[in-house]
């Protein structure tokens, strides 16, 4: 543990997203932590990356926002969005990130507001609606390399692609989180260099009257607010590994705003230079038309070269959003929600039966098409981030006093109504699924409903071990736990 000292000379930083608090800590003894002596800290940089694959990773897989609306609807949705619901999103984590800079993440901000019931809800919907994520890489992965390898573009050697796919990214999970951070940098580079060569290449081509095209009457707008949704959401999943972060206090939010600016740039540019360098045929636009735009504009070299991209950036955000989803459930167990099996670690440091489960769970859901997945994700996730806003208010209304190395301006009122945009679009989002998507999520829903009390009874029975670990704070008592910082 570390005991907070109120420094003589007292410093108040800030960022450009808010500001932080002007409590200083320093460390009076070397923690004995398991978590902190496993593996190195993450960095900067890493994080930066981390956080633009568990977000993005890229234009790929953006295209369908071209075919549900056209150029003009899809350019302003990843310029407006953003303010709608990423800014919102990246804010809130910024803030309970460093209020609760645990490996629980959203689980126990939500369990601090509402209580453990509540709190392992809002674990189960995210880590299912992170796993069904999850099994959308390997099929964006074989979507681009089926245009230059017919054969994985179904059957049993798309299965068997599959399966290989996922067991060696899971192998990088499991070897640790400071390697998982530093290949996320390289192929965050490596995917988004072809966007900018692509990009000189165009401008002979760039035509600006092909981004007005507009028809409002015929808009798909499941297919759109679902694509721009999907594209731009997560930015909480990286609460979940905020114990592995080096000095997260100042390091999350820092690495939340630069995530922002490279996430929306890497959307929007390449959106413009596809849709203004090539003339507009809406039923090409879907999942992989990048590689097609890649071929008029640069060539055979150019597709290859972009087709790779496509296949790094998958691996990215599957190495990403897994390490998301395992760490939470390592946060959990360490909160006593989950046996205490779950709190297994690697000599790597990584949540070995957490990664064991994410895995069996991407193998499982992998038969789904990319916008079954993305539909279904998308729903479980609104519930998810509703219990999170709820938390976000009860705390500043519940606790004003307890540390918040990171706060965002405007006091109570302002937290509603930085909430209420993004709320908002919640509804849009709900309203415009399928009967299909609904059904199969509510059912998904009342499984977790059912599952805590079944747990629960578990461990009153003693037929599986659950503990809570010691160097966790009660989170009864955030204003006398002020002090501490785990």
């Amino acid at each position: 543990m570390k005991l907070r000292i109120a420094a003589a000379n007292r410093q108040q930083a800030s960022i450009e997203m808010g500001e932080f608090s002007q409590d200083d800590y320093v460390a009076v003894s070397e923690s004995t932590s398991t978590r902190a002596n496993h593996s190195s800290k993450v960095s900067l940089l890493p994080l930066v990356f981390l956080i633009f694959y568990e977000v993005s990773g890229g234009p790929f897989g953006v295209e369908d926002t071209v075919q549900a609306a056209g150029p003009l609807l899809a350019l302003l949705g990843f310029l407006l969005f953003p303010f709608i619901w990423s800014v919102p999103e990246a804010l809130i984590t910024a803030e309970m990130g460093t209020m609760f800079p645990e490996n629980g993440g959203y689980v126990v901000w939500v369990s601090s507001a509402l209580g453990p019931y509540w709190g392992f809800q809002q674990g189960w919907m995210k880590w299912l609606s992170g796993v069904i994520d999850n099994a959308l890489y390997p099929v964006l992965f074989l979507d681009y390399l089926k245009s230059a390898v017919p054969a994985v573009g179904g059957g049993l050697p798309r299965v068997a692609a599959t399966w290989a796919l996922t067991i060696v990214l899971t192998y990088l999970n499991y070897r640790g989180m400071v390697i998982v951070g530093w290949v996320a940098v390289c192929l965050g580079v490596f995917s988004l260099l072809p966007f900018v060569v692509m990009g000189f290449l165009s401008i002979p081509d760039l035509e600006p009257s092909r981004w007005a095209v507009a028809n409002l009457n015929d808009v798909d707008w499941n297919l759109y607010l679902n694509t721009l949704f999907w594209n731009l959401n997560y930015w909480d999943s990286i609460s979940t590994l905020a114990g592995e972060v080096e000095n997260p206090k100042k390091t999350l939010p820092r690495a939340l705003f630069y995530a922002v600016i490279l996430v929306v740039l890497g959307y929007f540019f390449p959106l413009l230079i596809g849709t203004g360098a090539v003339p507009l045929n809406r039923d090409l636009w879907s999942d992989g038309y990048f590689s097609d735009v890649a071929m008029i504009i640069g060539g055979a070299w150019l597709r290859w070269w972009l087709q790779a991209a496509a296949a790094m950036s998958n691996m990215g955000m599957f190495v990403a959003e897994m390490s998301s989803d395992s760490f939470q459930l390592l946060g959990m167990a360490e909160r006593g929600m989950l046996p205490e099996f779950f709190t297994k670690r690697s000599r790597y440091g990584t949540p070995l039966i957490g990664i064991l489960f994410s895995a069996s769970g991407v193998i499982i859901l992998s038969w789904m098409s990319f916008q079954e997945i993305v539909a279904a994700e998308n729903f479980l996730y609104c519930f998810g981030m509703i219990l999170e806003f709820i938390a976000f208010i009860l705390l500043r209304i519940k606790h004003p006093n307890a540390s918040r190395p990171y706060k965002i301006a405007g006091g109570t009122a302002g937290a509603i109504l930085l909430c209420i945009p993004p709320t908002i679009l919640i509804g849009v989002v709900l309203y415009f699924s399928s009967l299909k998507v609904m059904f199969v999520s509510l059912i998904a829903i009342a499984i977790g409903l059912v599952l805590q009390p079944c747990l629960k009874y578990v461990e009153k029975k003693r037929w599986m071990k659950f503990s809570h670990s010691s160097e966790l704070p009660d989170l009864g008592n955030l204003d006398e736990n002020r002090s501490l910082v785990y």
